[in-house]
């Protein structure tokens, strides 16, 4: 049965075809019975069952036809039971959502006026005695023709609200699936900056050591012994760190040991300057103000940047640099300044975030930086070498 149902929906054309046939033959059933008059109302009646057959392919045209054909019954005087067309392409036009205005207008006009002109010109009108009578067999003749122009007027409000429903949900849909995508590459651009900051500054110390460890392997085999004892466990830190980030990636996974790694904070930070001192880079660690809990995403944002901030001063600060981290908490801010005495970075490195492509790290501080709502300044410090400040605001607790 639906198979039946989807086919018609699928061919309305067919559908009202078969109606037109089927009204055409109802038509030669009453017309064999009449006698005279044969030929110009088969003709009629042929019209109509075309209109019938089209009127959901070109309403507008079928309704002037039915026009047409109606005016020519009332110069002849010849209705038949095939002006049910009339009927039929009055409510077409009123429901159709793609018909013009004016169209269903003239509808409307044909369904009031029509009726009315084919009851005076047919005597109904003209034989009563009085205007009362007139008036009640105009208005009967009439009633059926306006009823479905109404009819079709109501579905044609309905399916185009329906039509508005489906394009909203539509088009909210469409939003989400948006908003679905700008919060994946959201996530992949944090995903990417965590990457790079682990990366970066863990292989960086991995490097040193390594180097310091070929250069002392025959000379001080105990100084080589204690590099490869670094460098492994930085690669252990760094794989732990890359397996917290990129268990966020899977659904409904968790590492052997139950929970991921939390993420860093400013209490880590003493594990990382000891880190970086042991891979031979003199820090000056210092924090002023009372320390007091920060909000975890301010937290994160200061042990990246001073993780990103040691990791440019060994890599651009030459041999004999030293590093100063200053951590200040204020009343409603968190500063942040890390400077170095050696030989700074090249311009293109800082300006503007890394402009040639090799300041990826700055460029991912200025980004942390931001969705914290603070600021960052970045440059060759008075005196030679590099500084890097921030300040992260706190948001008082409600």
């Amino acid at each position: 049965m639906q198979r039946l149902y989807d086919f018609l929906r699928r061919h309305p054309t067919g559908v009202d075809s078969f109606w037109a046939l089927l009204l055409l033959g109802f038509s030669a059933l009453v017309l064999a019975e009449e006698s005279g008059h044969e030929s110009p109302v088969m003709l009629f009646n042929v019209g109509l069952c075309v209109v019938i057959a089209l009127r959901r392919r070109m309403p507008v045209k079928m309704m002037l036809l039915a026009t047409a054909i109606g005016i020519a019954q009332l110069i002849v005087i010849q209705p038949t039971i095939a002006n049910f067309a009339m009927l039929v392409i009055i409510y077409t036009v009123a429901s159709g959502t793609s018909v013009s205005r004016w169209a269903a207008r003239f509808a409307l006009a044909g369904a009031i006026v029509g009726p009315a002109l084919a009851a005076w010109r047919l005597g109904s009108v003209s034989d009563t005695r009085n205007i009362w009578e007139a008036l009640f067999v105009t208005v009967m003749f009439a009633v059926p023709f306006i009823l479905a122009w109404v009819l079709g007027d109501s579905i044609r409000t309905r399916r185009a609200y329906w039509a508005q429903l489906e394009e909203k949900a539509a088009r909210l849909e469409k939003e989400r699936e948006t908003q679905s995508q700008i919060a994946v590459a959201a996530e992949r651009a944090r995903i990417a900056r965590e990457l790079h900051d682990v990366v970066a500054h863990n292989v960086s110390v991995m490097v040193v050591q390594a180097d310091g460890g070929a250069y002392v392997l025959d000379t001080a085999p105990d100084q080589a012994r204690q590099a490869l004892e670094t460098i492994s466990g930085t690669g252990r830190q760094a794989l732990a760190e890359m397996r917290r980030l990129l268990g966020v990636l899977r659904t409904g996974e968790q590492p052997e040991g139950g929970e991921y790694v939390p993420q860093p904070g400013v209490e880590q930070l003493t594990d990382l300057i000891d880190q970086v001192r042991g891979a031979g880079l003199p820090v000056d660690f210092r924090v002023e103000g009372d320390p007091r809990p920060l909000p975890s995403s301010v937290e994160l944002t200061a042990y990246r940047i001073v993780q990103e901030a040691l990791t440019n001063t060994r890599k651009h600060g030459g041999s004999e640099v030293a590093a100063t981290v200053r951590l200040s908490y204020k009343d409603d801010e968190l500063g942040l300044l890390v400077e170095d005495d050696g030989r700074g970075a090249q311009h293109e490195l800082y300006e503007e975030g890394g402009s040639d492509g090799l300041g990826h790290g700055l460029i991912g501080m200025r980004e942390r930086v931001g969705m914290v709502g603070g600021s960052l300044e970045a440059g060759p410090r008075q005196g030679g070498g590099f500084r890097i400040g921030a300040v992260l605001p706190l948001k008082p607790e409600r």
